[in-house]
């Protein structure tokens, strides 16, 4: 079932976003929904299977974020935001939509690879669509695996209960995808903490000039804001902040 998501994942993202393939156009289809008599059991069974492929199109999106770069992304940008302390500036809907887009850059070789081996041969007609499932998988567990601290994965490995496995081939993709998430937040965490520390010495000195000044009563925060900002476009920190964070899946 999981290899199936991920091949319909990705024929998603190859439909969807032009940048990474070009899709031929094509006529607008249509759809038909109905109530009837079934006269035989495959056509129980061809319903069953529509209603199977309409929750594994809405477990989609949450897979693909969560098997892609978007979490470390989003996070990063989530404490960056924070520590500037703008409260709702820039907004949710920009920090997730630069996010996915950041994502469908650091993603693109990957799913150009997807294409390339499972997908075409698989439009033509020159694989099965277990072979296509198979080779679809390839691409992606080698970019989770690249980004998956060992101690984690080992974590997931000792809590199923698995023998230890001989090679990367030999670990499960239910078991990889968890150890992947646990080794981007951990990372996420450690990009934020770096990029908290200049905000927090900027407010640190700003409270330790008000406290001196005898002004106790005026929030330390209003005053440290415009300095942060000030500071922040000075160093081009979105440049620094996005350039970090697509280098740091090299």
């Amino acid at each position: 079932m999981l290899k199936r998501v991920f091949l319909i994942s990705a024929l998603l993202i190859l439909v969807c976003v032009p940048t990474v393939l070009a899709v031929e156009p094509a006529g607008i289809p249509t759809l038909s929904i109905g109530v009837g008599k079934a006269s035989k059991p495959g056509d129980v069974s061809s319903v069953l299977q529509i209603f199977f492929l309409m929750t594994v199109l809405s477990l989609a999106p949450g897979l693909i974020m969560m098997t892609t770069s978007f979490t470390r992304i989003v996070v990063v940008l989530s404490f960056l935001r924070q520590a500037i302390g703008t409260q709702q500036a820039p907004p949710n809907q920009i920090i997730v939509a630069l996010s996915l887009f950041l994502t469908f850059f650091v993603m693109s070789p990957v799913w150009q690879q997807v294409n390339t081996q499972a997908i075409q041969p698989y439009r033509a007609a020159q694989i099965s669509q277990d072979e296509a499932m198979k080779r679809a998988m390839v691409p992606m567990r080698k970019f989770m695996l690249s980004q998956t601290r060992e101690k984690d994965l080992a974590l997931f490995l000792n809590l199923s209960k698995m023998p230890r496995p001989r090679n990367a081939d030999d670990i499960p993709t239910l078991t990889l995808i968890p150890a992947f998430m646990i080794s981007e937040l951990r990372t996420a965490f450690q990009i934020g903490f770096l990029v908290f520390i200049p905000f927090l010495v900027i407010d640190m000195v700003v409270a330790s000039v008000l406290m001196s000044m005898g002004m106790m009563m005026l929030p330390p925060v209003m005053i440290a804001l415009p300095f942060k900002i000030l500071l922040f476009v000075l160093v081009d920190g979105w440049g620094l902040v996005i350039g970090s964070l697509i280098k740091s899946f090299g």
